[in-house]
């Protein structure tokens, strides 16, 4: 009879899940799981803070499409860990976090004053999809089991097993027989029926102007090829939602990038019929609700979590099943009735739609002809986009930062565009670029973040060195927090916002920050930091970045006043209105 620790039995477990990498922050009260990483070929990334393991494991886990895994140590490790749980429960990212707790006997319950201890499964459970905390020594196979099921059940999104440290450093006799993934749960999701390919193609075939709405469940299901293959073939348009940036390439001209907003709204009041693939349809959907929908029209949904199917907007046709299986046998159909698909009236739209889109990327790109410095806060992700290939990740972090990325970047590569767009978390591209680079090594990535945002965890710049990773974070610096200070001058005085675009510092409230040198921060951690202000300089700097073929830092000094006035700033406003259709 062999003699295992709790934590090997956890490692090996790991490992039969094909679990190459875990992220987080080592301790003694686990000492016993991830001293046997090594013994099971699992490499262990440590960050210099929990949250930032689960970043990384969120964002492993969505590049690569399999399971994320990050640990905490029982009580201040788990409360760090809690914000990083919290965003990608929230943005559907397959992670599953283990955590230590304190020693059988003395918590759940607490006995009364234990020290580093709180009711970890008990808040978990608020957040995620599944926590439980093990028992025993006896059943750790058991929850295991029942943990890989539950990342592999429904919409992906966050799973916690707690073991106490005694149960994970201890020693224990046992005949553990080790089952096989596939002995304990489903290898394949949901398929849809035969009848529901046909029928839905028939809407389709049969509609005037269908398009496709994809959401990020594309990306969870990595259907790129899928998607764009089908939109080809019914000469279909695709919108995403937020989420899904990147889900199809923006080169091609059936894609309506989500920045063109008033396409997007007139597109969708167009369409008759919408195939919405993996999305909730949610706020930043309006809802899927006129005037920005056409209140009347057909919608077929696929979702591999039933529960969201006609949640927010009525549909025509209720399709459960996983969204890459969906569309390759929805394909077969397709290719089938392929004469009966009605190409020349959807034409005449689509060049429709295609000559607004030109119209706003012309008007966009004006600001692309200023020169001044500090700089245009356009030219960075555009310059970005000039020094960088087509296939390089591309994480983005902070609020007006963020617009002006979004809008000035265009994604080639399918599921290159990595950011938190459901819960717009502050901070969280640090650890997220990290975590894409260690699951692509080899290539280097980049990320465009604000000053505010970097602030929230600079310190990961020293994890990058210390792993070899070559992240290029390029830092969007104006001190101040631009997208609360817009809100507060239009609270306080909109009259002379709009005709001074600013305001003076005594007539806003706490929202300007002083510099912090993030080119000579990075250098004290090892890093190559360059500064510049100078749109010209710029792509000199980001080519010397990529050069050393090591983690840098460009301290990118924007224009604060023309950072504060990010294009579509009116559509986030009016996101937060009800919208007054049915």
């Amino acid at each position: 009879m062999a003699e295992m620790t709790g934590g090997e039995v956890i490692a090996k477990m790991l490992s039969l899940e094909k679990v190459e990498t875990v992220f987080g922050i080592i301790d003694g009260t686990y000492f016993g799981l991830y001293s046997n990483f090594e013994k099971y070929h699992i490499d262990l990334l440590t960050p210099r803070h929990e949250t930032s393991a689960a970043h990384m494991a969120g964002a492993y886990a969505r590049v690569t499409g399999k399971l994320g895994v990050c640990m905490a140590s029982n009580g201040p490790g788990v409360a760090n860990i809690l914000p990083g749980l919290v965003v990608e429960q929230a943005e559907g990212n397959r992670v599953l976090v283990i955590t230590s707790s304190r020693r059988t006997g003395i918590m759940y319950p607490d006995r009364g004053g234990t020290y580093q201890c709180f009711h970890q499964t008990g808040v978990i459970k608020q957040i995620a999809k599944w926590s439980e905390t093990v028992p025993s020594f006896e059943r750790i196979p058991e929850l295991m089991r029942t943990a890989f099921r539950k990342c592999y059940e429904g919409r992906p999104g966050v799973v916690h097993i707690d073991v106490p440290e005694n149960i994970l450093n201890s020693k224990f006799k046992c005949d553990i027989d080790f089952l096989e993934p596939h002995q304990y749960r489903l290898m394949d999701f949901p398929e849809p029926s035969r009848h529901q390919v046909e029928a839905a193609a028939d809407l389709l075939i049969n509609a005037e102007f269908p398009i496709i709405h994809a959401g990020s469940g594309v990306i969870h299901a990595q259907a790129y090829e899928e998607l764009e293959q089908t939109a080809e073939l019914l000469q279909s348009m695709v919108t995403t939602s937020w989420a899904a940036r990147g889900a199809f390439r923006e080169s091609n001209p059936l894609m309506m990038p989500m920045i063109y907003i008033e396409t997007n709204n007139k597109m969708r009041n167009e369409a008759d019929v919408v195939l919405v693939l993996g999305s909730r349809i949610g706020e930043t959907d309006w809802w899927g609700k006129a005037p920005y929908w056409k209140a009347d029209q057909k919608v077929i949904q696929v979702d591999i979590d039933p529960s969201i199917i006609g949640a927010n907007k009525p549909v025509t046709q209720a399709i459960q099943a996983d969204v890459k299986t969906f569309l390759q046998k929805l394909k077969e159909v397709l290719l089938e009735r392929k004469e009966q698909i009605r190409y020349s009236s959807r034409k005449t739209l689509i060049d429709k739609f295609l000559a607004d889109k030109e119209k706003a990327r012309k008007k966009l790109d004006q600001n692309l002809s200023e020169w001044d410095a500090p700089m245009n806060p356009a030219h960075v992700p555009a310059v970005c986009k000039e020094v960088f290939s087509d296939d390089t990740y591309m994480v983005i972090d902070g609020g007006n930062t963020a617009i002006w990325t979004n809008f000035y970047y265009e994604i080639e590569k399918p599921g290159s565009a990595i950011s938190t767009y459901k819960f717009g978390m502050l901070g969280a591209g640090v650890g997220q670029a990290i975590g894409v680079a260690a699951a692509n090594p080899d290539q280097p990535v980049l990320c465009i973040i604000g000053d505010g945002a970097m602030g929230f965890h600079p310190q990961e710049i020293e994890t990058a060195v210390r792993n070899n990773l070559q992240v290029v974070y390029v830092v969007m610096c104006d001190k101040q927090w631009g997208m609360v200070k817009m809100n507060q001058h239009f609270a306080l005085k909109p009259f002379k916002t709009i005709v001074k675009k600013t305001l003076s510092p005594e007539e806003s409230i706490n929202t300007d920050l002083e510099n912090i040198q993030f080119d000579k921060l990075a250098e004290s951690m090892g890093a190559y930091g360059e500064y510049v202000n100078d749109p010209k300089e710029l792509k000199g700097a980001l080519e010397r970045a990529l050069e050393t073929g090591k983690c840098a830092v460009i301290h990118a000094e924007v224009d604060p006043v023309k950072h504060m006035w990010a294009p579509g700033l009116k559509y986030f406003k009016d996101m937060h209105q009800e919208p007054k259709g049915k």
